[in-house]
């Protein structure tokens, strides 16, 4: 009877055993998926839904042939050296959604390359990256410009991920004239992500555009860009160092275009960025009176060691709102270096002009309006 138990009850151990290995290689092969979808991605045929973890391959040229999504929970990691040529025009751009991730690990000698796959290559050939975090926008989000997903919230250390050493061209596809993608679109992007060495080339909208949020930037560049070289609007508070502008001669429009909300001027909470170490470099007189920095619509902001070349106007503030925050050290532009503006400064009849100082030793990104050496190696089209 004994032995008759023992045998009975190592029967069902063995069975309990076995049973709970092949729930482990079960749970194993569950997780193995969901950290590589790489088998899933066309290299020909990029673009669908990514809702878990993709690792690209650098040997390989993706074609962006469609929207690309990265959903909620999805994480795409783009390694040094990769790839990816947009052909679709406004149906051709890469959008990381709310929860999504975004990890494009370039380097100084071999950046990730984000261009247009056709065979003659033009601004606007293909649409841009989007981004879409839960930081607070003062428009109080809702759905982005192009791209159509939902940003904003109140989560102001979202983290949507890293990029650095990442160079898109020939972007900025246009929908109509009032619609059209950026090379990079901030949409209430958090602070936990990291932004760093990234350059816009020949885009045919904006190069860099900050809706609202809290994210922070260095190290970046827009050049020949159709449109003005960085934008903010709807509430944007982060830092930005070392921005570079420049833009083909005749051609362009602004350095900066800051507002807080064209809507509401006074929404809150108001745009206010920290920004040092900027070069703008313009493209002289176009008879539309382009500026280097138009500040305006109620917003705040802080920005020191600037040179600006070859501007109709160098900083010209706008409306009562920005005007106002001059007088209350709310708004300063310092140490500021001029060369070659037709008019250095406008402030309006009610701004304060000492909020503007100039400083002809000023080095701006790193060397007065040189190449800085901190882009020399990963960027393109900066003679």
């Amino acid at each position: 009877m004994k032995n008759e138990i023992m045998k009975k009850t190592m029967l069902t151990f063995s069975i309990c055993i076995a049973l709970f290995t092949s729930v482990l290689t079960s749970c194993k092969k569950d997780d193995d998926t969901n950290q590589n979808q790489t088998s899933d991605v066309n290299p020909n045929d990029f673009k669908g839904d990514i809702s878990k973890a993709v690792t690209l391959d650098a040997s390989k040229t993706y074609k962006l042939t469609g929207l690309l999504k990265i959903k909620s929970g999805g994480k795409l990691t783009i390694p040094a050296g990769t790839k990816i040529e947009g052909v679709g025009g406004t149906s051709s751009a890469i959008i990381i959604e709310q929860g999504g991730q975004i990890f494009i690990n370039g380097t100084s000698t071999n950046p990730v390359v984000m261009t247009s796959g056709l065979a003659t290559k033009a601004r606007g050939d293909w649409g841009g990256l989007v981004i879409c975090g839960k930081a607070t926008c003062n428009s109080g989000g809702g759905m982005s410009e192009v791209g159509d997903v939902t940003y904003g919230g109140g989560i102001d250390n979202d983290n949507s991920g890293t990029i650095r050493y990442l160079r898109i061209e020939y972007s900025g596809a246009a929908f109509n004239s009032e619609k059209e993608y950026n090379g990079l679109s901030l949409f209430g992007v958090g602070n936990g992500t990291t932004i760093e060495y990234v350059q816009v080339f020949e885009n045919a909208d904006d190069g860099f555009e900050f809706y609202g949020g809290t994210v922070n930037v260095s190290n970046i560049i827009s050049s020949h860009v159709e449109d003005d070289m960085f934008d903010w609007t709807e509430g944007w508070r982060g830092t930005a160092t070392n921005l570079y502008g420049k833009n083909d001669l005749g051609f362009g429009n602004r350095g900066f275009e800051a507002d807080n909300w064209e809507t509401d001027n006074a929404a809150t909470p108001i745009s206010n960025p920290s920004i040092t170490n900027v070069t703008l470099i313009g493209s002289g007189n176009q008879g539309n009176e382009p500026q280097g920095m138009e500040l305006r619509r109620g917003t705040k902001a802080n920005i020191d060691n600037v040179v600006l070349k070859n501007w109709n106007i160098g900083v010209r503030v706008s409306g009562d709102i920005s005007q106002g925050f001059t007088t209350t050290n709310d708004l300063n532009v310092t140490n500021v270096n001029f060369i070659d503006c037709i008019t250095d400064v406008n402030v309006g009849t009610i701004g304060n002009p000492s909020a503007i100082t100039t400083n002809t030793n000023a080095t701006g990104a790193g060397n007065g309006f040189s190449v800085p050496t901190w882009a020399q190696g990963w960027v393109t089209g900066l003679n």
